[in-house]
């Protein structure tokens, strides 16, 4: 299903190990884009439903895209959320480009475990050597696992800055 919140979860944790060098919110808006595709595919019934987009190729592309656009969406999305006026808040390209080149790379390398269309080297190789390294169930479990590990770490290594 596209957009699913499993995704987020080795984001947060992300974030909690790298901070401010890291932007969630553009990680998030990676994901996103990497999901258009399949969604139009079952919207339309037709391509391949993890086709280009869930490709190295595709997640470099796409990565490109979503730090472009990420990074003024997330500081608007800021600046709406009203958090620009307690102190300005400015994502630095380098960690744009970061943030959605890892959400990118990473939702490839996650669908890859456990989608069998998915052909994360295409135009080298048409086969997926990392479907089945675990399990369906342990995939999401330490999707969500790292999630709530990560926002716990978060919020912890953030308290102890703040002092």
């Amino acid at each position: 299903m596209p957009f699913t919140p499993f995704h987020l979860g080795p984001g947060i944790a992300i974030k909690a190990l790298l901070q401010g060098s890291f932007s969630l919110m553009v990680f998030g808006w990676a994901q996103i884009l990497m999901d258009i595709q399949p969604l139009l595919v079952m919207l339309t019934r037709e391509g391949h439903l993890h086709g280009f987009s869930h490709t190295i190729l595709g997640a470099l592309l796409i990565g490109l895209l979503a730090a472009l656009s990420g990074k003024v969406l997330a500081e608007l999305g800021l600046r709406l959320l009203g958090y620009q006026r307690l102190h300005p808040i400015t994502i630095r390209w380098p960690v744009a480009l970061l943030s959605a080149l890892i959400g990118t790379f990473s939702h490839v390398s996650l669908d890859s475990i456990m989608h069998a269309d998915v052909e994360p080297f295409y135009l080298f190789n048409l086969d997926n050597p990392m479907l089945g390294w675990i399990s369906v169930s342990v995939l999401h479990w330490l999707c969500v696992g790292s999630g709530v590990i990560g926002g716990l770490v978060y919020l912890v290594v953030a308290r102890e800055l703040r002092r």
